[in-house]
């Protein structure tokens, strides 16, 4: 992979789900813990970016009262009205200090949903800049990577999920979607594979 064609998206790294007080934080907090995951990303992040790979962050927010979700939400979108997450302009929707953007860095901005693709234009920007390889890390991993996984995927993509970057409720999820699901739309990495894929920039 050559780093001028690769990009890392980095999803929903925000104190909700990263940070002591996240709305979310103790429901990811032991599969986080497991996988390394927030270390491991704060690595790649910096290493891939110092070889030019482009680094694109993915926040989800929402306005007061939810208006974006359905009045009677389920599944997921419930999980995150029931919690009081993501609200737009609050700490928990920011993006957690220890992942900032950096410059040069992209935020996509319009992400009201689980996939990434669905309501930004992460496709343009993408294709705009000549990307063919994207890697995926970030929250829930069999939920918003999961779905950003299978677009990209579907649109020609070459997909790398950084299973060490990655998190979600469980054990037993975060093993399902590593193990089953991410082999069939994406080529499965621990952070140390992908870097060691990039080739130095020209």
């Amino acid at each position: 992979m050559h780093p001028n064609t690769t990009a890392l998206l980095l999803i929903e790294y925000q104190n909700d789900f990263v940070s002591e007080g996240g709305a979310q934080h103790e429901a990811v907090q032991a599969v986080m813990a497991e996988t390394g995951m927030l270390a491991h990303s704060r690595t790649v992040v910096e290493q891939a970016r110092a070889l030019g790979v482009t680094a694109m962050h993915a926040p989800i927010s929402f306005a007061d009262g939810y208006p974006e979700i359905p009045s009677d939400p389920y599944g997921i979108l419930a999980g995150i009205v029931a919690a009081k997450a993501f609200r737009k302009e609050s700490w928990g929707a920011e993006i957690a200090e220890v992942m900032a953007p950096q410059t040069g860095d992209i935020i996509i901005e319009g992400k009201r949903g689980l996939d990434c693709f669905a309501s930004t234009n992460i496709d343009f920007i993408l294709r705009q800049r000549g990307i063919t390889d994207l890697a995926i890390a970030g929250f829930f991993t069999n939920c918003c990577v999961e779905s950003t996984m299978r677009s990209a995927y579907e649109r020609g993509f070459r997909v790398v999920t950084l299973s060490d970057c990655t998190a979600t409720l469980s054990p037993e999820e975060q093993d399902a979607a590593v193990t089953k699901n991410f082999p069939m739309f994406s080529l499965p990495m621990t952070h140390d594979d992908f870097l060691a894929k990039l080739e130095p920039a020209a």
